[in-house]
């Protein structure tokens, strides 16, 4: 018997398009776009490198929906199509493959660096607070009426231009402490208009975005969408709570809900509040989508501790979830599904690089940079280096945001 039958099996989405096996890129920060945001070369080789061990889906790295709000200074932006000859080479990256490329569009409301973004705007004018880094965000503006409508607005306009490029869905990220979390969480979300306050009201947002795209994309064309499980802070976005805008997005004819969790604030994505206990178990937010899983009917794609072949085997095989997500892995092993799927790769590899600084290594901030690098490398046609010093990593990202700050501002 095939001790891996059932992630090598293929699996149909509700609109019909079917992915060839039950694994999944989830996003990544890249940071490899231009200084006027088209995706670079890097960034597109990087994909095409992927694609060629044919997992089921790959999920890029945020595309900013407004080159003014944006989380990294190297975002991929896309609110025109004034880089669609680029954006097509990105979508062509999977070609004969089989394989789905999907953008994940976002917005970083409050989460966006002061020195890169010159006004920042969310839900209301509450600032993020990161020990040790909270002086890099400003407190932001609270967006208006009519500012919210105009950035739902963009949504849904970067999803039928990716549309156009040849990608086929785009997912939602309402996760991680980004502008649809921060309106679906009473933490940053304290308005008293019908965008805030109960929890029908706080998902209001994320469901007109959803509505925006689909009316924009129609139908058939695949939707997905990144959201928490849970803030995993005192007074925040609740588990009860986000079952019930599963319950809604579900209703809503969503294709594919990813389960994640945390922000900057407290990165459980990244483990950080996670027991030692859930950490030696993986699957972090298993017994999340346990729950969920009896109340929606849509595809679940569960993301984050996934290091185990047969964990992730024996997840899908009792039925908890549909796809398996898996970021950083893919970092360290550019041909992650011939090695799992040919070579009988069984355990993967994702270090924690750390700096020695606490206040840097509390955050999780080298973490991403340090994997930063390593895509980098792979769209330059090299290997990944697990003994990439870390630093260097965080040394490039802060110059490039200086950089930006110069001449924005």
């Amino acid at each position: 018997m095939n001790k891996i039958q059932h992630l090598q099996s293929s699996f149909t989405l509700p609109n019909s398009s079917i992915l060839q096996n039950r694994i999944a890129k989830s996003a990544m920060s890249e940071n490899l776009g231009t200084s006027n945001h088209a995706p670079t070369s890097t960034l597109i080789h990087a994909y095409k490198v992927w694609a060629k061990a044919k997992p089921g889906l790959l999920i890029t790295g945020n595309v900013m929906i407004d080159q003014n709000a944006i989380g990294e200074a190297r975002n991929v932006v896309v609110e025109d199509e004034q880089h669609i000859s680029l954006l097509k080479q990105w979508a062509n990256a999977a070609n004969k493959t089989g394989v789905h490329i999907w953008p994940q569009i976002n917005h970083p409301g409050r989460q966006a660096f002061g020195s890169i973004n010159k006004d920042v705007y969310a839900p209301s004018a509450i600032p993020v607070k990161v020990k040790g880094a909270s002086a890099l965000f400003k407190t932001p503006k609270a967006l208006s009426e009519k500012q919210i409508v105009a950035i739902i607005e963009r949504y849904g306009n970067t999803a039928k231009i990716l549309k156009d490029a040849g990608f086929t869905g785009v997912q939602i990220h309402g996760a991680h402490g980004y502008l649809v979390s921060q309106f679906l969480s009473p933490l940053s979300n304290i308005r008293k208009d019908e965008w805030g306050g109960s929890l029908e009201n706080r998902a209001r947002f994320v469901l007109a975005v959803y509505q925006n795209i689909r009316d924009k994309v129609g139908a058939d064309f695949p939707i997905g969408i990144k959201i928490n499980s849970a803030d995993f802070q005192r007074g925040g976005f609740t588990e009860e709570e986000s079952m019930e805008v599963l319950r809604m997005l579900d209703a809503q004819g969503i294709d594919l809900l990813e389960i994640s969790g945390g922000s900057y604030e407290r990165p459980a994505m990244m483990g950080a509040t996670q027991k030692q206990s859930t950490i030696e178990r993986e699957a972090y937010f298993l017994e999340y989508i346990k729950k969920a899983r009896k109340l929606v009917t849509k595809p679940l794609m569960l993301t984050g501790g996934f290091r185990q072949v047969a964990v992730m085997e024996k997840a899908i095989a009792d039925g908890h979830v549909d796809i398996i997500g898996l970021a950083r892995p893919f970092a360290m092993h550019p041909k992650l599904c011939i090695q799992i799927f040919e070579q009988g790769l069984e355990t993967l590899q994702a270090p924690y690089p750390k700096s020695g600084i606490k206040a840097i290594d509390d955050t999780g901030s080298l973490e991403l940079l340090w994997y930063e690098l390593q895509i980098k490398r792979i769209g330059e046609g090299k290997q990944p280096n697990p003994k990439l010093n870390g630093l260097r990593g965080m040394g490039r990202n802060v110059w490039v945001s200086l950089v930006k700050s110069f001449f924005k501002n």
